[in-house]
């Protein structure tokens, strides 16, 4: 499938119509089937869709996103769809609003045609912790997406949408893009709405876009963003053009510091040569390269799986077989009902994140790790301040590896959650991150991403970044 921008030229054009891409898209999802990246599939509402758009377009009232074909991560809210977030408990449950952002979506006439997998309520970075199977890389279909918005990576890796929605709690959207060879963003916390996105770790949690071009990416982004009165994090800060930002795309002068903390024993050595080899071209094109540091950096990871299970435990305690979502029917009186609904409803990973959430937060514990956490939290924020006092944009890579193999990780939740040891860093501050896709492993053939963060609410030089790398590497 080609870039929206191509395709909004081609409708604009009469080449191609709404009615027509969408049939097209279900047809391609029938073919990539196997790869198990939707778990809903919404054929009449997107029809429906497509029909008025292509009305729109000829009476000259389409909106800015007229037939970009979306999905959209199975833990944002879409009106009389399932609302399942990969989990057994919310297994039939049917949302009854939709997201702010998805309302947006809709009003620019954007057509969205399913829901994605993920890691049961975002908990994973390889979507092998879905309640419905695994997502599979379709570059390499024995390898994970990444997670936890694997299916939406996916959905837009295989071809079958122009651009995805996933959710970012420490780096769930710019890994799997990474993983997957496209553009993932992350915008400033508080940029888009988070009414409609179930809750993982609130202080963490954002929306984030998947597309094929940084284009792309800033245009989705950009129709989305803005103030939210149904959401008391949201911003008021004026949304800038980011798609102008794309088509300006140069670096020269720009100020970009690279931080020693970034680059690990263990990582893939073709990661390294990459953001090397990107560097040496950044110089060549006028930017002002400069090593900087990131001290706490080492506690980014810990930091973050304390605060997250804290405000999981928390936010996940309204599933408990009462109210709504599954109830278990063995059980025998209430608190039979709290417990069995819980153990039989949430799957292995949940659990965990939930009973180390509790621990963290117990009388006793409460000082020493959820409290420190968040001292050191405040720490890491101020190493990010202090670097960008001197710098425009953060290059380093985004992942340590390459997409890895399924089941490689999975008995070994350490391992797995040093995945996002790149990316947590910007959703702990709350700043705007890309992940871009650069160079190729040379043992593999898997893609490779450059990781750009800029200070709170600096996209558009994200998007003036990427697009230069975008442009460097076509």
């Amino acid at each position: 499938m080609t870039s929206y921008r191509n395709f909004r030229n081609q409708l604009n054009a009469g080449e191609t119509s709404c009615t027509k891409a969408v049939s097209e898209a279900f047809q391609k999802i029938d073919e990539t089937q196997g790869l198990n990246a939707y778990l809903t599939l919404l054929h009449e509402r997107s029809e429906q869709k497509a029909t008025e758009v292509d009305q729109k377009l000829k009476d000259g009232t389409a909106g800015r996103l007229a037939g970009m074909l979306v999905a959209v991560k199975d833990n944002i809210a879409l009106k009389n769809a399932l609302l399942t977030c990969g989990s057994k408990i919310l297994e039939d449950f049917v949302s009854l609003y939709s997201a702010t952002t998805l309302e947006r979506l809709e009003a620019a006439d954007a057509i969205i045609l399913g829901k994605t997998n993920l890691d049961e309520f975002a908990m994973g970075s390889s979507n092998e912790n879905s309640y419905f199977g695994p997502a599979l890389n379709p570059l390499d279909t024995e390898r994970v997406p990444g997670g936890s918005s694997g299916g939406s990576a996916v959905a837009v890796a295989s071809g079958t949408v122009h651009a995805a929605l996933g959710s970012e709690t420490g780096g769930s959207v710019r890994q799997p893009a990474a993983f997957t060879g496209l553009v993932g963003v992350k915008p400033t916390y508080g940029r888009l709405s988070r009414y409609g996105l179930v809750a993982f770790a609130s202080s963490l949690d954002q929306i984030g876009t998947f597309a094929r071009t940084t284009y792309d990416a800033a245009l989705l982004l950009q129709t989305m963003a803005g103030y939210d009165p149904n959401d008391a994090t949201s911003s008021s800060q004026p949304v800038p053009d980011y798609t102008a930002a794309c088509d300006n795309a140069e670096v020269a002068g720009m100020k970009i510091g690279i931080p020693d903390e970034y680059f690990v024993e263990g990582m893939d050595e073709s990661i390294v040569e990459a953001i090397n080899e990107l560097k040496e071209k950044l110089i060549e094109a006028g930017a002002g390269i400069t090593e900087v540091s990131l001290p706490h950096t080492e506690y980014v990871i810990p930091t973050y799986y304390v605060i997250a299970t804290a405000e999981a435990s928390s936010n996940l305690a309204r599933y408990d077989g009462a109210r709504y979502g599954y109830r278990s029917p063995n059980a025998t009186d209430l608190e039979e009902m709290y417990e069995m609904s819980r153990s039989e409803g949430f799957g292995e990973e949940v659990q965990r994140r939930i009973m180390l959430g509790t621990f963290v937060l117990s009388s006793g514990y409460y000082d020493a790790y959820y409290r420190k956490a968040q001292q050191v939290r405040t720490l890491i924020c101020r190493d990010f301040e202090k670097v960008f006092a001197d710098v425009d944009l953060i290059l380093t890579p985004t992942t340590p590896t390459v997409a890895f193999k399924l089941v490689a990780k999975i008995n070994d939740p350490l391992s797995m959650y040093l995945s996002d040891v790149f990316t947590a860093g910007a959703n702990i501050a709350g700043i705007p991150a890309i992940s871009v896709p650069y160079g190729l492993d040379a043992t593999t053939g898997l893609p490779l991403g450059a990781q750009l963060m800029a200070p709170h609410f600096a996209e558009e030089r994200l998007f003036k970044g990427g697009a230069w790398i975008e442009k460097g590497r076509s």
